[in-house]
């Protein structure tokens, strides 16, 4: 019988903002919510814990103004974390399925077990549903709205407010059993996200997913940029449709060194658009997440017109470059 865990997290952070955070741990978990859901995706249990703060023990204005909390109460009601997490995953049963509405639920709670030594019982590579990427895709063309906004537009909002952990649990377990009521288990599961908080050790650890509207690959860490972009599995493009290894109509380039764009064609399946996402590890240490997908005629012509963009204005610098060189020496 298929456990869904839906959950939710509010955390503190340091009111000096991030240059006085501490390393690798930029917020604190201080209240964790959670529903779960059975095969027939009614709720048929609820978890809550107000967590005490050991780290960040002042209420960033921000937070206290979205939440309505403040640190007498978490002081007075609180637990430990440790004691808090670990009741959490007790409660959650084994080989759960766990959704989140957006990407950073999951690895701020990994960030916080490992600060506090707790140990991490999740698989590697730990997939997940992103209910809100979900949401966007199946209703909104990609746009990703907020809880309130799908709440509403599905209409299920009730009297309970948001932006506490358990009730946005509540409420985004009620958009996720609305979504499979209205497109079926066979549609949404083939959607899952993976979580980047542990990122592949080695080439065997490397994750590909394949969608039914395009593909994923997740690298291990690369020294740099350059050193990800010789990598043949990080640069080939292969049509996800029939396995087809293609020669690229638009070689890799990039506008900003963080994002790179492709164009392959496929004989069978039509113009394959790509991007690779360069994810920082620290200065210059990398990993890479590519991202391929079918696209048409109009799909091909953007990515050549980016391309020309990019060859414009990097003519447009070396011009400007020459033309300071050569004034700088007529002034010599």
């Amino acid at each position: 019988m298929k456990n869904y865990i839906i959950f939710d997290l509010e955390w503190n952070q340091s009111v000096h903002g991030k240059a006085d955070s501490i390393e690798d741990f930029p917020f604190e978990i201080i209240e964790i919510g959670a529903v779960r859901l059975e095969q027939d995706c009614r709720i048929s249990s609820e978890f809550h814990r107000l967590i005490r703060p050991q780290v960040y023990t002042q209420m960033h204005f921000a937070i206290s103004e979205v939440t309505h909390m403040d640190m007498r109460e978490l002081q007075h009601h609180g637990e430990n974390f440790t004691v808090a997490v670990n009741d959490f995953l007790e409660w959650c049963p084994k080989d759960s399925i766990y959704c989140t509405w957006g990407s950073m639920d999951l690895t701020e709670l990994q960030r916080n077990m490992k600060y506090f030594a707790v140990e991490n019982p999740f698989p590697k590579p730990l997939f997940y549903y992103d209910v809100q990427k979900l949401y966007a895709l199946f209703y909104k063309d990609g746009v990703k709205p907020s809880l309130d906004t799908a709440v509403e537009e599905l209409g299920l909002l009730e009297e309970r407010p948001f932006h506490r952990a358990l009730d946005d649990a509540y409420y985004t377990g009620k958009v996720w059993a609305r979504m499979m009521e209205e497109w079926g288990e066979d549609r949404l599961l083939p959607y899952q996200s993976i979580d980047y908080y542990r990122i592949p050790d080695n080439k065997k650890e490397e994750v590909r997913m394949t969608f039914p509207s395009y593909s994923k690959y997740v690298s291990r860490i690369f020294p740099s940029k350059e050193d990800a972009m010789k990598e043949r599995s990080v640069a080939e493009m292969k049509c996800y449709k029939c396995g087809r290894m293609l020669r690229k109509k638009v070689r890799w380039f990039t506008p900003n060194q963080k994002l790179y764009y492709g164009l392959a064609l496929c004989p069978e399946h039509g113009y394959l658009k790509g991007k690779i996402r360069m994810k920082r590890i620290d200065d210059t240490q990398v990993y890479v997440v590519k991202t391929l997908k079918l696209t048409d005629e109009d799909g091909a012509m953007e990515i050549m017109g980016r391309k020309e963009d990019v060859r414009k204005k990097r003519s447009q610098r070396s011009r400007e470059k020459k033309k300071r060189l050569r004034t700088g020496q007529k002034r010599s």
